[in-house]
């Protein structure tokens, strides 16, 4: 018998092109309806591989990646799967995996660099187990801090948003598509999600299209200019359509005004959820031809999808080519993976070997390093080693690993605690890191002291006589992982539990005190925390955010980080970000202040920075330059540190409403003591752009303001003004 000749989409060879073409016209209705489906694999029953046939699947871990990719290969074109999983801040839910800081603390940093480092470490150790894509980084903006998926974030501005997200993207995607450490980086959730009502998860975003353009798409169009290849919907709806039926947002936006050409992937049952919870379609058949005619590549966890599309196929309603049309995309991002020739199968020893990388510790260790933010000193860090003789360590998260670790990780409500944990011993507690750092001889005594998610305070005598018997209290408060996540929004922003009371005992000691905040959001302070001596910002701080804290704590490192999210005094400042739109009646509520405790961009340091001689390369600038400026800082203190400097724009008067001031670039300077260095950043012409009423980017003429400084703050920051032309 003759031999049977290779396919043409089996040749490398051949262009893309060629073999998408080559593979689609061998493809029945039903396997393109199947390739174009993302399953859940947390079954024991895998037969769905050989009947629906998904094109990707998520959610399997270890040996059950190879048995997913044997039973495809089974089936009649043998075409791979793409396998997908939520290694969010680090492989979230691998055991023993490296997690690092949260989104939202890994922020705090301003560090691209280091965002691409975590990613790429991430990569390092996802690749190996199987896994070709990450849903990561989220890219919304942080609103209504009530919503409980502020710690997903990287904080409330759009430009730091889009600078973070490409850099994490970058290392995702290491040296390209066909890298084999490298996984796909999927941008989400686009767009608007985060703008809910009453903070609650999901629910309508009252946004226009300029809205959207001017604030929550610029993030998701950088994430696209630098490489993401895949995008996930939102699970909200704006102006009475859900994002999955959204055509403006997701085929004229996304893909033919960006040029977007990799796929686009609905959120959890985002298709299903417009016929059992929008309840704008009747059926999952009419749910199935509104999604992909808005622009939808993949479709995730919506199991009556096959049978929806199919039998919109049949009577007409969907066309073969819309079918046709997402699964091309989807197949030439596997060919360009080089899926066909390696499916890149799970190597656990492989993937152990990564896992124990000291590299990769480092890397954490480094992370949260530069993610803690000292908010509050009057004198009393770093603690003197030399004299300190006894310590109290008091909280509930003091020594929570769990709650360090922060959502998104085992333990977290995202998978069943019959999943385990990561092993306590590589996380490095509050508690751990100064019991480690501590000096020879100093004595430390813990006490819990009350609980978060009730007001048993039976702790509380215990916490008050290692308090009393201290030189100096450290005081671990925040929230719990019940308390944050998806669909875990919070109606308050106040401690909750026994912290409140725990912490009006502890002012009453007299004793000097340091507040730890291990949380994942903002959280509203007591007035008994805000007369600390010191407080220092943790959110989720990650494996080795101990020893950090700790490192800060005894000298060893002088804390760098900014906010890039606002705490509020109250909850009813909401929102309370830097950036608000110009125009009201007052600048207060009438009966509180509408300033934030800490803003956008503060950070305090062990030595000081003084900012001088803010200049520009001209007092005017024509149609499409950029401006070149430059500031000069001083470390004026006795300390070695790194200062953040940050430049925002102000046009002061636009043809419509604006913000006041918008941040536009930023630069961290190492600096000795008495040193004096000079910041010079380039603003692009992009930099002046406003999004005018008819919903266009553009730059009117006129006077603008550049300031630069230490955080957004009026009062921080130098001024210079320019005229553009």
């Amino acid at each position: 018998m003759p031999n049977t000749p290779t396919p043409a989409y089996r040749d490398p060879s051949l262009s893309i092109e060629a073999r998408v073409a080559d593979l689609l016209g061998r493809m029945t209705l039903a396997e393109k309806v199947g390739q174009i489906m993302l399953a859940d694999g947390r079954v024991d029953d895998l037969s769905f591989v050989n009947t629906t046939q998904p094109g990707s699947i998520l959610h399997v871990l270890g040996e059950k990646v190879n048995r997913v990719m044997d039973l495809a290969a089974q089936n009649r074109l043998a075409i791979p799967l793409i396998i997908g999983e939520d290694a969010i801040h680090g492989h979230s839910f691998w055991k023993g995996a490296t997690i690092f800081p949260s989104q939202l603390a890994l922020a705090a940093s301003w560090n691209p660099a280091l965002l691409e480092q975590v990613g790429r470490v991430t990569a390092e150790e996802v690749a190996p187990t199987g896994i070709h894509w990450t849903f990561s980084p989220v890219l919304c903006l942080a609103r209504d801090l009530r919503w409980g998926r502020i710690d997903e974030t990287f904080g409330e501005d759009p430009y730091l948003i889009g600078e973070l997200g490409a850099a994490m993207i970058r290392g995702y995607q290491g040296q390209g598509l066909d890298d084999p450490t490298a996984v796909l980086a999927t941008a989400k959730h686009y767009a608007g999600y985060s703008e809910t009502q009453g903070g609650r998860d999901a629910s309508e975003a009252d946004l226009s299209r300029r809205k959207l353009r001017s604030y929550f798409l610029p993030p998701f169009e950088r994430a696209a200019r630098a490489g993401a290849m895949t995008f996930m919907t939102g699970y909200q709806s704006i102006e009475g359509q859900p994002s999955t039926a959204n055509h403006w947002l997701l085929t004229e936006v996304l893909k033919d005004e960006w040029g977007f050409r990799g796929v686009l992937v609905t959120d959890w049952d985002n298709t299903g959820r417009m016929v059992h919870e929008q309840r704008v379609c009747a059926t999952y058949s009419e749910a199935a031809v509104v999604a992909l005619r808005a622009g939808n590549d993949i479709i995730m966890v919506t199991p009556q999808f096959y049978e929806g599309a199919l039998e919109a196929l049949r009577d007409g309603r969907l066309s073969e080519s819309e079918i046709d049309a997402p699964c091309a995309r989807l197949l030439a991002l596997k060919f360009r993976m080089g899926l066909f020739e390696n499916p890149r199968r799970a190597d656990l020893a492989h993937a152990a070997v990564e896992i124990a990388r000291p590299e990769h510790r480092a890397a954490n260790l480094d992370a949260a390093r530069q993610s803690l933010v000292l908010l509050q000193n009057n004198g009393l860090l770093p603690l003197d080693r030399t004299k300190l003789k006894s310590l109290a360590v008091i909280g509930p998260n003091a020594d929570d690993d769990l709650q360090q670790l922060g959502d998104w990780s085992l333990g977290s409500s995202q998978h069943p605690k019959a999943a385990g944990k990561h092993p306590r011993e590589k996380t490095i507690s509050v508690l751990d890191g100064l019991r480690a750092l501590a000096p020879a001889g100093c004595e430390i005594r813990y006490e819990p002291g009350c609980a978060i998610l009730n007001d048993d305070l039976s702790g509380l005598p215990a916490a008050l006589a290692a308090a009393q018997a201290a030189e100096v209290v450290v005081v671990v408060v925040g929230d719990s992982l019940d308390l944050t996540g998806e669909t875990l929004s919070t109606a308050t922003l106040e401690l909750q539990g026994g912290q409140v009371a725990l912490l009006d005992a502890l002012e009453k000691t007299g004793k000097p005190m340091l507040v730890v905040l291990v949380n994942g959001k903002p959280l509203v302070l007591p007035p008994s925390a805000k007369r600390a001596a010191a407080i220092i910002e943790c959110f989720n701080p990650g494996m080795q955010g101990g020893q950090a804290l700790a490192e800060a704590v005894f000298g060893q490192l002088n804390p760098s980080g900014k906010l890039t999210i606002s705490i509020p005094v109250h909850v009813g400042q909401q929102p309370v970000f830097y950036s608000q739109v110009r125009g009201q009646h007052g600048s207060r509520y009438a009966d509180l202040t509408q300033e934030p405790l800490f803003p956008f961009g503060h950070g305090l340091s062990y030595t000081q920075y003084a900012y001088s001689n803010l200049r520009i390369s001209s007092p005017t600038l024509a149609s499409g330059q950029a401006l070149e400026m430059c500031v000069d800082v001083e470390n004026v203190g006795a300390r070695a540190g790194m200062e953040i400097v940050q430049v925002y724009v102000s046009d002061v008067v636009t043809s419509a409403t604006w913000v006041d001031k918008a941040l536009k670039g930023f630069a961290r300077l190492s600096l000795a003591p008495g040193e004096r260095q000079t910041a010079r950043l380039t603003l692009p012409w992009q930099a002046f752009q406003i999004v005018n009423a008819a919903g266009a980017s553009v730059v009117e003429p006129g006077e603008f303001v550049i300031l630069a400084g230490p955080s957004s703050r009026d009062r921080d920051l130098l001024r210079v003004s320019l005229r553009v032309g």
